[in-house]
């Protein structure tokens, strides 16, 4: 090593093209890295959707998720399977161990899922995918003064001038329901022509087509033969015959039948500031880079708006502020820290000594540019609080050489020898000191679970720019120092300089060497001193005098409120309480920035109001004035300063505050077992003792009741007439939830066409006692003779974990300095064995952050002794 470093210094030309080439080279790095907000990580997430029309969430789950569990059972590489089943459809997520290859567990899943040939009839095929992970990038409203239909067509126009983008691929559209055409049968008609819903569904069919029918070849040209009946919208219906007699007269559909292009039954509505809007969300997929997309998104928003008058886009939210603002920290820290090494080795060592060693920042992120790029990592959130970290760590090798070399000179050695010599004195601390900070950091590339992925970039970021940061120090900087002017000129007399001098070596005199002789001499009081100390630091941890969260809060731009009401109420209930916790974010507005801003500024800056996916759920986002602008008003602050203005929502379910968090809720405890009535009680109990800790709030489950069902038993003279259960409500099906006539593709938009009763026919419980059950021969008889209704309420949905039934109860902290930790492990400890003493069948699976946190601590406890054995190794070859 000493043969190498000596080189560089008799050839300082070879320093020098090393210095510029790792320069060059890593602003090329940089300049190909791309920019996400969180990193970049193989989805483990397998997905399994199923789609049965009509049916309940019991028969999709005896039906269709109960037979993909009991086939997943075999799959290797699978860590754990929940699913969800739902009015019409189910869905299964496989999650896939860490060390096994999701593509190639897709296929074996794909296998499993094959395999089954009892799904019920009348089910969608099962898709299995790959979940795919997308960034969110950017997200805006398209509003104005026009009705619903008028936004969606001009926000179809945006997301093609969107998709023309050479950056932006993602995009998508949210804030109105599906196209659908409804043709809709009044039961008197149907009695009055003697139709049946099957003769209507078989006429459409037939009718609206558009055909090939071969081709004629003439002598000359060949000619196709087609038939092209075939319509898009209602009109084209009208004239489709349905019925036709014995004496050559025939029924129109238009004479039996409401048809009108309609809005499908769902309540999904967005509003901005109050206005209906449509949303348009733009992400980025791995290969894509955020900052270009929302740069060129914006570019959009700002020539749209210019064109448009009665129309406006306005951004929600914009995934690249933040990340940006990291950026900006990063830049103002690094300058900052050149600086001030720059200043203060100037006082001690002559200002061109202070230069190289500062020049060390630069360099070594120049490097780090370079491996990183080469190994997938992206500029995010987690890579940049990386390079935050280390900028304090880069220049201390520098400065130990630099001191080292300067003082050997002083000492009359030649500079050319101070160099090799200075720099060999301290290379071997230096390096150990390196590798030890490397080898602490590398213990995050082998943590299991979410923290893992994410803290891994960090590592990388660290590591890499301590290895640059080593090839600087040992090559480049003793090269520099030895043909810099500070070691050929006398060094000029400066008052300040000597101040320092005669300051630190008081300190050295008076201070450090007499507690560093004393702590010599009585080395086991000085090492059982070092013992106690640490004893008491782990005592007051876990004493609980210090407080300890896995995961702290952490500071965000936006809040997410979150509305459930009683399954099956009306949308414009759930909306009139939507609108009442839209008008309290401005009651909030105005007492927080009069409070915090003296209403220079606006506290919050916008919000948005959801409603949907069904009636009785919406949502309520709030987009806050930038962090870096909000001075000490904090997001709890906020979050207080709204619930308090909304007061209790007694009529709700559910109404939860607070920002979504990548590693789940706090608080997160799964109750599991297959005795339904033992988990509901347990759930309850358990909900009942978290909602008496004040540290926690917004205690929530997810075992929501259903809507009331109408359940039909068949009486005798059913039975007697040769029906069965499956004839009736087949017939109801046909009126109630309708047939699917056809599916037509307008433009981008999949419209379905429906058969079904009118709407005042399906609102009405009279009217389905009184519809016919008909018979091949023409007989009918009202459904009130063939069968009782009895009215029951449902679930919403069930959810399973590895197979087992699943009511999970998740509540969020009230304060940011509750420890999660504390409350979990008293939650493990006491509350939750006592709770489900009571409840033998039932199991508690402990899940959200915790989850994460477990995951994450068995796999550190492997590899952190590995890694303190290896940082002792290193220490001890060094000093022997």
């Amino acid at each position: 090593m000493k043969s190498i470093i000596k080189y560089f210094i008799d050839y300082p030309i070879a320093a020098n093209l090393l210095m510029f080439g790792i320069l060059i080279i890593g602003v090329f790095g940089l300049l190909n890295m791309k920019s996400t907000f969180f990193p970049e990580v193989e989805s483990k997430i397998i997905t399994i959707r199923a789609i049965y029309p009509g049916a309940s969430p019991e028969e999709i789950e005896e039906g269709i998720v109960n037979k993909i569990e009991e086939n997943l059972k075999g799959v290797t590489g699978v860590e754990r399977v929940t699913s969800v089943s739902s009015e019409n459809s189910g869905i299964v997520t496989v999650e896939v161990a860490r060390s096994y290859s999701t593509d190639l567990i897709l296929q074996d899943v794909k296998n499993a899922v094959d395999q089954i040939s009892s799904f019920p009839v009348g089910m969608e095929p099962a898709t299995v995918f790959k979940q795919e992970n997308l960034g969110f990038a950017i997200n805006f409203a398209i509003s104005g003064d026009v009705d619903l239909r008028t936004l969606k067509q001009k926000a179809r126009e945006v997301e093609d001038d969107l998709r023309n983008l050479d950056d932006v691929s993602k995009v998508s559209l949210s804030g109105f329901p599906e196209e659908e055409i409804e043709i809709a049968f009044r039961e008197q008609d149907l009695r009055a022509y003697n139709l049946t819903f099957a003769e209507a569904t078989l006429a459409i069919r037939s009718a609206n087509i558009e055909l090939t029918g071969g081709t004629l070849k003439g002598p000359k040209e060949e000619l196709l033969i087609r038939a092209n009946s075939k319509s898009y919208y209602a009109d084209g219906f009208r004239d489709i015959v349905v019925k036709r007699y014995p004496d050559n007269s025939v029924i129109y559909l238009h004479q039996v039948a409401d048809i009108r292009d309609q809005w499908a039954d769902n309540p999904s509505r967005s509003f901005m500031n109050g206005a209906p809007s449509v949303v348009v969300t733009v992400q980025n997929t791995l290969e894509e880079d955020l900052i270009t997309i929302t740069d060129v998104v914006k570019e959009y928003i700002e020539q749209f708006n210019k064109e448009n008058d009665v129309v406006q886009a306005t951004i929600i939210r914009d995934g690249s502020v933040l990340l940006k603002q990291r950026m900006g920290l990063l830049t103002e820290n690094g300058i900052l820290g050149f600086v001030l090494v720059l200043l203060l080795l100037a006082m001690f060592l002559h200002w061109r000594l202070a230069f190289w060693v500062a020049i060390a920042i630069p360099i070594s992120f120049a490097g780090m540019f370079l491996l990183a790029n080469m190994v997938g990592v992206t500029i995010n959130v987690i890579s940049l609080f990386g390079m935050i970290l280390v900028i304090g760590i880069l220049v201390d090798d520098g400065i130990v050489i630099a001191e080292s070399i300067y003082q050997q000179h002083e000492k009359g050695v030649p500079r050319l020898k101070a160099a090799v010599d200075g720099t060999m004195m301290v290379l071997p601390a230096v390096f150990s000191a390196i590798i030890t900070t490397v080898i602490a950091f590398s213990s995050f590339l082998f943590i299991d679970g979410r923290l893992g992925d994410f803290f891994s970039q960090m590592a990388i970021v660290v590591i890499f720019s301590l290895v640059f940061s080593l090839i600087e120090g040992a090559l480049i900087l003793p090269t520099h120092v030895a043909h810099s002017k500070a070691m050929i000129q006398e060094r000029e007399p400066n008052r300040i300089q000597d101040a320092f001098d005669r300051f630190m070596n008081w300190m050295r005199n008076k201070l450090y060497s007499p507690v560093l002789h004393f702590a010599v001499k009585n080395k086991f009081l000085t090492v059982a001193s070092l013992i106690a100390i640490l004893v008491m630091s782990v005592g007051a941890f876990f004493g609980g005098i210090v407080k300890g969260t896995f995961f702290p809060v952490i500071e965000r731009d936006d809040i997410s409120i979150t509305l459930q009401m009683p399954a099956g109420t009306n949308e414009t209930i759930t909306d009139s309480w939507l609108k009442h916790i839209e008008e309290s974010v401005w009651a909030a507005n105005e007492e927080l920035s009069a409070h915090y801003f003296n209403n220079e500024k606006q506290a919050i800056e916008r919000v948005e109001r959801n409603l949907g996916p069904t009636s009785y759920q919406g949502g309520v986002n709030v987009a806050l004035l930038d962090g870096e602008n909000r001075d000490s008003l904090s997001l709890r602050d906020v979050v207080n300063t709204i619930r308090k203005k909304a007061g209790p929502i007694n009529a709700a379910e559910v109404v939860s505050y607070g920002a979504a968090s990548a590693f789940g809720r706090p608080i997160s405890v799964s109750l599991v077992g297959n005795n339904i009535p033992e988990l509901e009680a347990a759930t309850e109990a358990l909900k009942q003792e978290l909602n008496l800790l004040e540290e926690l709030t917004d205690v929530v489950d997810n075992n929501q009741e259903g809507l009331q069902e109408i359940n039909i038993t068949l009486k005798d003279k059913a039975y007697f007439l040769g029906l069965s259960l499956q004839d009736v409500v087949g017939q109801v099906r046909q009126g109630f939830f309708g047939s699917e006539v056809q599916r037509l593709q307008r433009g981008r938009d999949e419209v379905k066409v429906w058969v079904r009763y009118d709407e005042s026919y399906r609102s009405d419980i009279t009217k389905l006692k009184d519809m016919r059950v008909r018979f091949a021969d023409g007989r009918a008889y009202p459904l009130s003779e063939l069968a009782e209704l009895t009215v029951d309420r449902g679930v919403i949905g069930i959810n399973h974990l590895n197979g087992k039934r699943e009511i999970k109860v998740e509540a969020d902290v009230s304060r940011d300095d509750v420890s999660v930790s504390d409350i979990t492990s008293n939650l493990k400890a006491e509350l939750v064995p006592s709770v489900l003493a009571n409840y033998p069948t039932v199991q508690a699976v402990y899940e959200g952050q915790n989850r994460q946190q477990e995951k994450s601590q068995k796999s550190m406890m492997i590899i952190l002794p590995i890694v303190f054995m290896l940082m002792f190794f290193s220490i001890a070859l060094t000093f022997r």
